[in-house]
C-alpha cells in the first residue's frame, strides 16, 4: 500500500469485494490504499488501515449519536465526530480545536468533508444499488491537513453507517 496524500487528485474507488463480509476496500485503479474492516455485521466497531497506519472508530450513542477515533491499540480518542442528524453530516472536532464539518446532500449519494472556512477537501459520491461503492475525490486543499488518511476512512466508515441506519428504517 501507498500512503493516502499520494493520491490526491487521482481517481479512488472504495468498495466491498465481498457482499457477505463487512470489510471494503480503497482502490486506485489495481493499487490497494486502504482498507475498512467491521468486527461483525452487526456492530459498528471498524479498523482502518492504510500505509500511513491503523485507526479504529466506534459510533456511540443513541440519539446523539458520535463516533470515537482512536489509535489501534489505544484507549485514548484523538478525536470525535458528533453527527447531526436533522441536517445532515455532522463535525469532526478535534483535541486542539480544529473542526471538520461534512455534509451530506437529501438523498445521501454525496458525502463531502470541509474545512472551517468552507473549502472542500474530500468528497464522496455512490455509485450503483444499496451505496455498496463510492468515487472519492481528495482535493488538493487537504495536502495541508495531517489527519487526511484517517479522515478518508472516518468518512467511508460514516457513510457505510448511514446506509445501516436507513436500511434499518425501511426493513
Amino acid at each position: 500500500m501507498e500512503k493516502i496524500a499520494e493520491f490526491i487528485g487521482l481517481p479512488l474507488l472504495w468498495r466491498r469485494p465481498a457482499l457477505l463480509k463487512p470489510e471494503y476496500e480503497l482502490t486506485s485503479g489495481q493499487t490497494l490504499v486502504a482498507t475498512v474492516s467491521f468486527r461483525s455485521i452487526w456492530g459498528t466497531f471498524a479498523t482502518a488501515r492504510s500505509a500511513d497506519g491503523c485507526w479504529t472508530f466506534k459510533r456511540v450513542g443513541f440519539w446523539q449519536t458520535r463516533a470515537t477515533i482512536r489509535p489501534c491499540d489505544s484507549e485514548e480518542d484523538i478525536a470525535t465526530f458528533r453527527n447531526n442528524t436533522w441536517s445532515g453530516g455532522g463535525t469532526l472536532s478535534l483535541p486542539d480545536g480544529r473542526q471538520y464539518p461534512a455534509n451530506t446532500n437529501f438523498w445521501q449519494t454525496q458525502y463531502e468533508f470541509k474545512t472551517e472556512t468552507g473549502e472542500s477537501l474530500i468528497h464522496f459520491r455512490n455509485r450503483g444499488l444499496f451505496g455498496s461503492s463510492a468515487n472519492v475525490t481528495i482535493l488538493p486543499a487537504a495536502k495541508e491537513v495531517p489527519e487526511l488518511p484517517w479522515i478518508v476512512m472516518l468518512g467511508w466508515y460514516l457513510i457505510v453507517m448511514m446506509q445501516e441506519d436507513s436500511s434499518a428504517v425501511a426493513v
